[in-house]
């Protein structure tokens, strides 16, 4: 079951939302449904004393995400 991250354009709350087949996520803030999907990041945990992994800064472009894409809005 994939996990996602959402904002919710009502109030502005961000949240993590556990996807089970068609459930329709909702703001646990507001209950509103009229949400912008995050782009999601990954983080990596290792017990070796080599240097810890840093995530890469997130990219401008994709980072609004538009369904059609990067490139696809004004964000720029």
């Amino acid at each position: 079951m994939p996990l996602f991250e959402y904002e919710c354009r009502g109030c502005g709350k961000q949240f993590e939302f556990l996807v089970r087949g068609s459930e329709t996520p909702a703001c646990p803030g507001c209950h509103g449904v009229d949400l912008q999907k995050l782009l999601s990041v990954f983080a990596a945990q290792s017990d070796s004393p080599a240097k810890s992994f840093k995530s890469m800064p997130q990219a401008p472009c994709g980072s609004c995400g538009d369904p059609r894409g990067p490139g696809a809005c004004s964000v720029n």
